[in-house]
């Protein structure tokens, strides 16, 4: 496996623990959106992409947070033992990786190559600022340049199809039962 591109989108300079956001393809062939670059004890790390926990409500079924008491839906109390347990404080797990690599040696290689990206683009921001060049405006949201995303979908030949004009509605037209003698703007005012 070889990570043939990382993107990496910095986090504005904050209080907070996470550093940025990570796009990593595979081979040139597969895409992980949204690794995370955080800060910890011991250092940087790389954290895979997650989503929240969820648990079914045992009366209604709707999906709530591992960590409610109460089911978000009916209100029906949720039962104290809710998911798997977190080996460091036995409270339960809130988040589930969605990608993750199955040995150490393939998060190890993952997480070199990330925090090796990570900094040089750093450096390449820092080196910008002391440029002089406004970089607000050049971390977008956007992991690639739109040159880089190609189109999967094939274009269909088929015209685009256009929503037809509403129809007109039939006006009914009834003959004035008396006409005034006097018809005309203003009559019948004074």
């Amino acid at each position: 496996m070889d990570i043939t591109n990382v993107g990496v989108r910095l986090i504005p300079a904050s209080r907070d623990r996470l550093k940025a956001f990570c796009t990593i393809t595979i081979d040139d062939e597969f895409v992980v959106r949204d690794l995370k670059v955080v800060e910890g004890p011991a250092g940087l790390f790389v954290a895979m992409p997650s989503r929240k926990r969820t648990v079914r409500c045992g009366r209604c079924g709707h999906k709530n947070e591992v960590r409610s008491k109460f089911c978000n839906d009916c209100g029906a109390a949720l039962p104290p033992d809710r998911g798997e347990r977190n080996h460091h404080n036995g409270k339960p797990g809130t988040h589930t990786d969605i990608a993750h690599p199955i040995n150490s040696e393939c998060r190890e290689r993952v997480q070199q190559t990330v925090l090796e990206a990570f900094h040089r683009h750093v450096e390449e921001q820092e080196a910008r600022r002391a440029a002089g060049h406004d970089l607000a405006h050049d971390e977008t949201l956007d992991d690639y340049d739109a040159g880089e995303v190609q189109e999967v979908r094939p274009k269909s030949k088929e015209p685009e199809r256009v929503a037809p004009a509403p129809r007109a509605r039939a006006r009914i037209v009834h003959p004035p039962a008396s006409v005034p003698a006097d018809d005309s703007f203003g009559a019948g005012i004074l």
